[in-house]
């Protein structure tokens, strides 16, 4: 006999255990079915995210900056620590301990929810009276019959044609995560958030590191003010981004029992150059995962990506199926997952969740940061808005002074008629904290004049934030 359940959400990453949880806290009978496993065989809950994407890059970006920080910036602060040495190892094993956190506190919050975990890949076998009815193929082969189906499968690494990732020597987000040692010349295709997260990560450890962009700008989707002041800061870094690259042919050589990647491509004055490195990063984005639905079985509609067709409100083709994340349409980050996860349940129990898709943040958690959340300048000048804009540096800030972090800056822009705050766009020191209050500023439609009046605690790099605010009527006090 079947196990049946009132929802039952396929894929356990940051949108299907969100999903789940909430759908159990309103009181409907879950399961989440979800494949990933760890190094031992156990269910890893938490998707790309937790396993290969945000957590693991985050703990070796903090390690990372601790080991920049220590060989070029200690000494500012009167601290010797004489010669310092990076244990690739340790710092890897520092990284697998921090996923373990979060897979065990998963399982541990489905547990607390009365959420029913089973580890398996799951797919649709046909539509039943009142549901569907679904195969997990784990350890142990289960059938489950839902009323409602949640689709959360999220993404995989898109492979360049021809290259396939091998994981040794050309690299998805999977395998930068797990080198064992620091190559000395590391390639990256693709100056996006994975390319420039973890080449900032084994630049900072020693490597020559060299990131091809096939775009002639840099971070198109970000305010063009920031985006400068962001690559300015990489130049000085060393980081090497080569904007207008096209690439050809990639072959694999092997010299003795060390294998190199050599990559001939244009650069964007049209000369033909080639790049030789140890390892290569191939971060070009991410295609849905729907292979194995079986979404044939039931009619569920794709498009031409593969990605599963929904509304505004996540609803599918299908009656009771609903899809969120990045296995949909918008942006493929974790926290649109979660928001669309939670509307999803609640629509489910016939309430009215909501998700605003123009107060979603953007963050690249390098050194300097990069946060933004609405309009860019150049998004309202193409559709012929009337603004006005404000920027503040974080030169002038006390604690960014004390922190001995200065890089950057923090814009804000309004509405040139009602002062409604329509975009803000920060580079610098914890970019991605001092993003959520222009979320929540945003949220209430507040004006630039609001957050000018607003009293920050001094010091701190919030203030920042006020000034910009306060430039956008030309008034900056600190300035």
């Amino acid at each position: 006999m079947a196990n049946e359940f009132d929802v039952v959400v396929i894929g356990a990453g940051p949108g299907g255990y969100i999903a789940a949880i909430r759908a159990a806290q309103l009181g409907m009978k879950v399961a989440c079915v979800d494949a990933w496993s760890n190094a031992k065989g156990g269910p890893a809950p938490g998707g790309t995210c937790t396993n290969v994407g945000c957590i693991p890059s985050k703990a070796l970006l903090q390690s990372s900056e601790h080991f920049e920080h220590a060989n070029h910036h200690f000494a500012e602060h009167g601290i010797s620590t004489g010669p310092v040495k990076m244990d690739v190892a340790q710092m890897v094993a520092r990284k697998d301990s921090v996923v373990k956190q979060n897979n065990d506190g998963i399982l541990y919050l489905f547990k607390k929810n009365k959420v029913a975990f089973f580890h398996g890949a799951a797919s649709f076998n046909r539509a039943v009276d009142g549901g569907y009815e679904i195969s997990v193929n784990g350890a142990q082969a289960e059938t489950l019959l839902a009323k409602q189906v949640v689709i959360a499968t999220g993404s995989s690494a898109r492979a360049l044609p021809g290259v396939e990732f091998d994981e040794e020597t050309v690299l998805s987000n999977d395998g930068a995560l797990r080198l064992g040692a620091v190559p000395k010349k590391l390639a990256v295709i693709g100056s996006g958030v994975i390319g420039l997260e973890m080449g900032s990560v084994w630049r900072r450890l020693g490597a020559d590191v060299t990131i091809l962009e096939g775009l002639p700008t840099f971070l198109g989707a970000a305010d063009q003010a920031v985006a400068k002041e962001a690559k300015k800061a990489f130049d000085k870094q060393g980081l090497k981004i080569e904007l207008g690259a096209k690439v050809g042919e990639i072959k694999k050589t092997k010299k003795g029992k060390v294998t190199q990647v050599t990559l001939s491509y244009t650069n964007a004055k049209g000369d033909a150059l080639e790049l030789v490195a140890d390892k290569l990063i191939v971060a070009i984005g991410r295609v849905p995962n729907t292979a194995g639905l079986k979404a044939d079985a039931v009619g569920l509609q794709l498009d031409e990506r593969g990605a599963i067709v929904v509304n505004d409100e996540c609803k599918t083709n299908l009656p009771g199926v609903w899809a969120v994340g990045d296995v949909v349409r918008g942006p493929m980050l974790a926290h649109k997952a979660e928001e669309e996860g939670v509307a999803v349940a609640e629509r489910i129990a016939g309430q009215h969740g909501h998700v605003d898709f123009d107060l979603i943040p953007w963050v690249i958690y390098t050194s300097p940061e990069i946060a933004w959340v609405g309009k860019t300048e150049e998004q309202l000048k193409a559709e012929g808005r009337a603004y006005k804009a404000g920027s503040f540096p974080f030169l002038a800030n006390g604690r960014a002074r004390a922190l001995g972090d200065t890089t950057g800056l923090v814009k804000m822009i309004a509405d040139a008629k009602t002062d409604e705050v329509l975009g803000v766009h920060i580079v610098g020191p914890m970019a991605s904290e001092l993003i959520a209050e222009a979320c929540v500023a945003m949220a209430f439609k507040a004006a630039s004049e609001d957050i000018a009046r607003i009293c920050h605690a001094h010091p701190s790099l919030s203030e920042s934030t006020k000034e910009a605010a306060l430039a956008v009527d030309k008034r900056t006090l600190n300035f």
